[in-house]
């Protein structure tokens, strides 16, 4: 099924409007080249493509200011992380007096990972996060696929969820032999790999960065940079703890998840949807595609998780449109209060606390606190 993607394109021209340098970053596949072509059919103005994993393109660019200073129009440059030089030219650029030209600039590896990437275009460039299809841009019956199959283009449009397992499976071989290679980054793939599966059965807890050394066999520093580059990569997400000034001992490690939950079944090598039903780590794969859905909306910037050493805990803190949201998921019909929910609530202040459930329906529990269906929850955010 087509997927328009309306509001990543409305929200790209704005930014182009107003600012000489936008930046879509997020994961390989997850749809940046398909969205920079959609926007630039529609583009008045000329429009100059360059994709920097095509050799001929690189050519072209052999003189990257030469080429780059009088274009007019919309430039495109996909794939930028495979040419970092052209982050500081592209400042000298971006401030002349009247620049004649948007760039866009494509992808895949965040700016910390980049070198100098957030240094040569600070204050100059406005950055979109892209993500694969989510739930706020398809029909609220779709969400069982996209919960199995996860959000990237092709694995959500494959013909059958076996043709979507063998994407996944082909995806992750050449993510490992080829992208992060590509990037400068020299790790052995089938380490990064292995790495990379543990984290998977970690998914939804609490950062132990010994532990991960330790069943990887390493030093927490190695295990640390391993981690970094799937986070700066988009493929994990380290949501960072909320501290409140309550008189309590408070988690103040991240919690780990696999951002796409296609991706993560791969990796624990759940072989179906039966399968994942009766899988340990059913709670968490729902967990994690719940917090991607609202993350999607919101953005991460102010997106937070709570706990004490007393096993008080908060999935999911939003600080949106000056309120504090709270958010539970858990992956049970019959959903009710908990000791845990109330601390949360009155220790942190929260504005609502939603728990979000796999049903039908919509209903209070208590007192600032209801049950929501997870298109329910996407639509508060979103409002």
């Amino acid at each position: 099924m087509p997927v328009a993607r309306a509001v990543y394109l409305a929200t790209i021209r704005q930014r182009l409007e107003n600012n000489p340098v936008v930046a879509l970053v997020g994961p390989r596949q997850a749809g940046k080249t398909t969205l920079a072509r959609m926007l630039a059919a529609d583009w008045p103005a000329p429009v100059h493509l360059f994709d920097l994993e095509s050799p001929a393109d690189l050519a072209r660019l052999g003189n990257p200011e030469l080429v780059l200073r009088p274009l007019r129009g919309l430039v495109v440059l996909d794939e930028v992380q495979r040419l970092p030089e052209l982050l500081p030219l592209l400042r000298v650029l971006a401030d002349r007096d009247d620049v004649p030209a948007r760039f866009l600039v494509l992808g895949s590896a965040s700016p910390a990972l980049m070198k100098e990437s957030s240094e040569s275009l600070a204050g100059r460039v406005s950055l979109v996060d892209v993500s694969g299809f989510s739930l706020a841009e398809l029909a609220p019956g779709d969400l069982p696929s996209l919960w199995w199959r996860g959000g990237f283009p092709r694995a959500w449009l494959a013909p059958s969820d076996f043709a979507a397992r063998q994407w996944h499976d082909d995806f992750r071989r050449t993510f490992l032999e080829r992208d992060i290679p590509q990037l400068g980054i020299q790790v052995p793939a089938t380490t990064l790999g292995r790495f990379w599966t543990m984290v998977a059965h970690y998914h939804g807890q609490v950062l132990n960065q010994a532990e991960l050394a330790r069943a990887l066999g390493s030093s927490e520093p190695t295990a640390r940079r391993y981690l970094d580059i799937l986070s700066g990569t988009y493929m994990v997400r380290q949501l960072p703890p909320w501290f409140e000034n309550v008189k309590k001992r408070q988690v103040r490690s991240p919690k780990l998840y696999v951002r796409d939950a296609g991706v993560l079944h791969a990796l624990l090598g759940i072989p179906d949807r039966v399968g994942l039903q009766s899988h340990p780590k059913l709670g968490a794969s729902w967990e994690g595609f719940c917090l991607e859905q609202i993350l999607s909306v919101t953005g991460d910037r102010d997106a937070y998780f709570w706990g004490t050493h007393s096993g008080a805990e908060l999935d999911l803190l939003l600080l949106h449109q000056g309120r504090r949201i709270g958010f539970e998921f858990k992956y049970s019909e019959r959903v009710s209060t908990t000791k845990s929910m109330r601390v949360a609530q009155q220790d942190l202040g929260l504005d609502h606390l939603y728990v979000v459930h796999p049903g039908e329906h919509v209903f209070g529990l208590d007192v600032g606190i209801t049950a929501v269906t997870l298109g329910e929850a996407v639509g508060v955010v979103g409002r």
